[in-house]
């Protein structure tokens, strides 16, 4: 059985990719990770199911449910480690159809309970994501 989880996202569009990096290495401590994502979405009636790749053969199945509205968002969400994730995408594809396919390399970085992700999204430009894993703020969010 999978649980589900829950956090507070909030997402915008970066001007300054390189300024954000600077604060948030200052605010870290420490440089971030830099991951190279492939995310394959699929066509679903309910919500978004993608299969994120990051480097290798090995991959994360994640369903989620959020809203399309500005500002902070709650998302819930389920995800499972995969260890041959291209059998996977080659039955999903024919099963459920590709979506679309989101390319982009991230700079995460852990400041107190914030995972902060800086975004360099290719054909569509650099995005400042928060996500904040804090069950008093999901609360009053429910």
């Amino acid at each position: 059985m999978s649980e589900i989880l829950r956090n507070i996202e909030i997402k915008a569009k970066l001007n300054d990719q390189a300024r954000a990096i600077e604060k948030c290495r200052e605010l870290a401590r420490v440089d971030g990770e830099l991951i190279h994502q492939v995310d394959y979405f699929f066509n679903v009636e309910k919500g978004r199911l993608k299969l994120r790749f990051m480097g290798g053969q090995s991959a994360e199945l994640i369903f989620y449910e959020r809203p399309n509205s500005e500002g902070p968002k709650l998302c819930k969400y389920e995800k499972c480690k995969i260890e041959d994730g291209k059998i996977l995408l080659n039955i999903l594809k024919n099963v459920l159809g590709i979506r679309g396919v989101v390319k982009k390399t991230r700079n995460l970085y852990l400041i107190g309970q914030t995972r902060v992700h800086i975004d360099e999204v290719v054909d569509l430009g650099n995005y400042l994501e928060f996500e904040v894993l804090n069950l008093f703020i999901i609360f009053m969010y429910m």
